[in-house]
């Protein structure tokens, strides 16, 4: 009877944890949709949202309204979560899979890998990378970087969190300048550049119903896909040998992690740009909450990280109003600081 108490209450907090989650992340929705250069009332946007999902119930606002919350800014919040929720959960994942507490799709360049090809994609007018969709370029630009990056920090077949990190920032820097090439390749032409800018910044602002799609199906089907291996993720942070002891096929495991992760981080790329950081910060702040059980930390991820991307956007549009800030850039006043820190306490992991 004991031992089942403390069991209750360690399923009960993830539980609230998520469930309050949800609730703030509607709020922010709504929020987010009914802020800006011209304001609506929320119970406006709820009204406006009623009439498109439920028609039968009568009538909506209409008009100008209508139009803003349903054409131009619900597309957009709905976009912020969605990204946020991919970057979280493969912040996680890459963090598990890697035993490193930086690990993050930007910091490991995984992002930059993702931009540059989907970059590639949009300007390069021949050549293979020109047949290819920008979503499936971004995908493989983000496999290929994840892989090569984990290969480089190998040493003596073993990977240290500060090689990982190493290998990441040069691999980033690198395709960073790769980007910049083919920004200044395609300057003379105009071809694409207002796209290219949008990707190295990370921006929202052209989000609509037909960015939505793809990305939702694939980061709910990816987190539970993902949510279903936890206990293999569990494993992870025990060690490769402890893992492959306990039955895991530890290198083909870490293939298909690779594979998802980068599937998570490519498609949402190819819509809204490299934004940073989310994948840092999220999971560190739910496992400070909940613990290290990724059955719980993964759903909670991907619901903080999509509420945090909403609230950052939000900022992002009041903070210079009525100019607009690059949401990538306000998650990296919050991300690097705390990146930094967590540098400085890694450095006793490799002593």
């Amino acid at each position: 009877m004991a031992s089942r108490v403390p069991r209750a209450r360690s399923v009960r907090r993830p539980r609230l944890l998520v469930g309050v989650l949800l609730v703030a992340s509607v709020v922010a929705v709504v929020l987010s949709v009914a802020v800006g250069s011209v304001g609506i009332a929320p119970l406006t946007v709820l009204d406006v949202i009623r009439a498109h999902l439920l028609p039968w119930t009568g009538p909506g606002t209409g008009g100008l309204d209508d139009q803003i919350v349903w054409v131009f800014r619900l597309p957009r919040a709905l976009l912020g979560f969605v990204v946020g929720a991919a970057l979280a959960v493969a912040g996680a994942v890459l963090q598990a899979v890697v035993r490193n507490p930086l690990a993050d799709p930007f910091v490991f360049g995984v992002s930059s890998g993702a931009s540059v090809a989907a970059v590639a994609a949009l300007t390069l007018s021949t050549g293979a990378v020109a047949a290819v969709s920008t979503p499936v370029a971004a995908f493989v630009g983000a496999f290929i970087t994840t892989v090569l990056v984990f290969v480089l920090a190998q040493q003596g077949g073993r990977v240290t969190p500060n090689r990982l990190v190493l290998a990441g920032v040069a691999l980033s820097y690198l395709l960073s300048s790769i980007t910049s090439y083919l920004v200044l390749r395609s300057s003379g032409t105009n071809q694409g550049v207002g796209q290219v800018l949008s990707w190295l910044a990370g921006s929202l602002a052209a989000a609509t119903w037909s960015d939505l799609g793809v990305p939702t199906l694939v980061v709910v089907a990816s987190t539970v896909t993902l949510v279903v291996m936890a206990p293999i993720l569990n494993a992870f942070l025990t060690g490769d040998e402890t893992a492959a002891s306990l039955g895991v096929d530890v290198g083909r495991i870490r293939l298909v992690l690779f594979v998802i992760t980068s599937l998570l981080v490519g498609v949402v790329v190819a819509v809204s740009g490299a934004i940073g950081f989310v994948g840092l910060v999220v999971p560190h702040a739910v496992r400070m909450i909940i613990g290290s059980d990724h059955r719980w930390v993964l759903p909670a991820s991907a619901v903080a990280g999509g509420l945090l991307l909403v609230v950052v956007d939000i900022g992002a549009r009041l903070v210079l109003a009525p100019t607009e800030v690059p949401v990538g850039l306000l998650t990296a006043v919050v991300g690097a600081p705390f990146f930094l820190f967590l540098l400085r306490r890694s450095g006793r992991i490799e002593r």
